[in-house]
């Protein structure tokens, strides 16, 4: 299936953690020792700063081979495949602050050389990241440059003896900007045209700022960096000159999926810590958990946490399946991955938008299942609430997120890559027994009714291109977990058939505005949004008390 297809067939299966291998599970029971033996016992002093010992816990991991699980083994990697990279960051992300430490180790750090670096590049560096000897960093942000990444105002100039450019700028909001080794820093050569560079801190004119005053994620460090004339060797230049876009965005596509995995660690860890509260805080004879509005959020909390596992891995498999028989070796290989990654880069910002707003949700119920106690610092879901927040902006924010999602299916249809059109044209607006069908029209619906109202500058309506967002998300998201609670058993099966309620609501929100905006009537949409007779206040107090 390609990228957005899911909009316009059906589909029987989804890739899933119940379909994992007996290479995945060992991988993930590696990953959760090293967290819970080496990782946990320190926690404390990484919240301080210790950034030593920070440092020193990645070094720990690279010796599991954690650090290079995607890498290639002729650079000290493992060579294995993208779901075995997910399952790793999945399970050493249940803590904010270390998370970005060691995500940045082995996504945005690895990932450039990677995909994008020569020969030399790669036996210069890559084993030396995949080893954490060096720490890397993602140098794209700007104080004035952060959503429109091509507005950077760091600039490159190739010096007239032709073996150096001279470096200046700033950027900001780095993470590992403190302590950092080795830079891809986003410079315009010229001042026009936007490439990447490696740079080294050793080098004359590198700098960083103090450590910023955070909301949370206290215990990473997050600077800004500054170039001052620095000589950055022709032979660092990495990719292709003005095509540096290309390495940006789609590192960050990974970094969606990366992000996702990582709220998804983040909110169990969360619910679990408000769960063990609910059942043992007493109030008028009994637990907390037992008392209904507490129940209900326990079911909510639970829903969302599968429905966004269930996204996540679902575009994890469709990107699997795409690499079928790829090789590190073959020709093109970074190009051929990226493609594999990119078809899909419109669900990725469904996975990223979704996850971190379920995040934010569970932390948000967490701390007022917690009451006053949600609030004190002594309880870890007082730091949980503040580290989510960074989530809904990471990796673009939520609002970009929004507006590539629907825009990139925008772009494939004009391309003829996708028979948005046709489908349009086709509509069959009756309603259908299955919600999902129904999601699937009221979607096309607002594609078509969008082009009528606004045409060819549909892409200039925020308001209606992120609505239709909401839409696809949605309608992905409710799918994803119906399919794969079809083989998972009946809490499963619960769990979705929960969402699907708040889905249809949500959808006929977002349906309910963007037809407004372009004039239509909304009598198709009451039809199409009906909700499922469905009683979810029995429904989630059976969830709440199997969790």
């Amino acid at each position: 299936m390609k990228g957005g297809e899911f909009l316009l067939s059906a589909s029987s299966s989804v890739f899933s953690p119940e379909l994992f291998t007996e290479e995945h599970r060992a991988v993930a029971k590696t990953a959760r020792q090293f967290w819970e033996n080496e990782v946990v016992p320190h926690l404390p002093q990484v919240h301080k700063q210790d950034f030593a010992l920070l440092k020193k816990l990645v070094r720990k991991s690279a010796e599991l081979g954690l650090t290079g699980v995607l890498v290639p083994e002729e650079y000290g990697g493992m060579e294995m495949d993208l779901t075995s990279m997910m399952i790793v960051a999945q399970e050493l992300s249940r803590d904010g602050s270390y998370a970005v430490c060691h995500g940045a180790q082995t996504g945005i750090g690895a990932l450039p050389l990677l995909l994008f670096g020569s020969a030399e590049q790669k036996a210069r560096y890559l084993s030396r990241l995949v080893e954490a000897e060096i720490f890397p960093a993602y140098a794209l942000t700007e104080p004035h440059a952060g959503s429109d990444a091509l507005g950077a105002r760091t600039r490159a100039d190739l010096a007239a003896e032709g073996s150096h450019y001279i470096l200046n700028g700033q950027k900001m909001w780095i993470t590992n900007g403190g302590f950092a080794d080795l830079f891809t820093v986003f410079a315009k050569v010229g001042g026009e045209q936007f490439t990447a560079f490696l740079v080294e801190r050793s080098w004359a004119g590198v700098s960083s700022g103090a450590e910023e005053a955070k909301m949370g994620l206290k215990g990473s460090s997050t600077t800004a960096v500054f170039f001052d004339n620095v000589k950055v060797p022709t032979e660092n230049l990495i990719g292709e000159i003005g095509r540096g876009h290309l390495n940006a965005f789609n590192v960050l596509n990974v970094g969606r999926l990366v992000l996702g995995a990582m709220a998804g660690a983040e909110a169990r860890e969360a619910f679990q810590h408000s769960l063990d509260y609910a059942k043992s805080r007493i109030a008028f004879g009994k637990p907390i958990a037992q008392f209904g509005l507490i129940a209900q959020k326990l079911a909510a909390m639970s829903a969302r946490m599968y429905v966004s596992e269930s996204m996540l891995w679902r575009v994890i498999g469709m990107i699997e399946e795409r690499l079928e028989g790829f090789q590190w070796s073959q020709p093109d290989a970074g190009k051929v991955w990226m493609k594999a990654v990119e078809e899909y880069a419109a669900e990725c910002s469904l996975v990223k938008i979704f996850a971190s707003e379920m995040l934010d949700f569970v932390v948000d119920e967490g701390v007022q299942i917690h009451g006053g106690y949600g609030y004190h610092q002594e309880y870890a879901i007082e730091r949980a609430y503040r580290d989510s927040r960074i989530n809904r902006i990471f990796e673009g924010t939520n609002e970009i997120n929004r507006l590539v999602a629907t825009g990139m299916l925008l772009k494939r249809a004009q391309r003829g890559e996708l028979p948005l059109p046709a489908a349009v044209k086709a509509l069959d607006t009756r309603p259908s027994s299955d919600p999902i069908e129904n999601a699937k029209k009221i979607a096309l619906l607002l594609f078509g009714a969008a082009y009528k109202a606004f045409g060819g500058a549909i892409d200039q309506q925020q308001e209606v291109v992120a609505g239709i967002s909401d839409v696809l998300m949605y309608t992905f998201a409710m799918e994803s977990a119906t399919i794969r609670a079809r083989k998972a058993g009946q809490r499963a099966a619960d769990l979705a058939q929960y969402f699907r309620v708040e889905a249809m609501q949500e959808i006929a929100r977002a349906a309910h505005t963007v037809l407004c905006a372009c004039g239509e009537d909304l009598g198709v949409l009451a039809e199409l949004a009906r909700a499922e007779p469905i009683n979810t206040v029995a429904l989630g107090q059976k969830i709440a008390a199997t969790s």
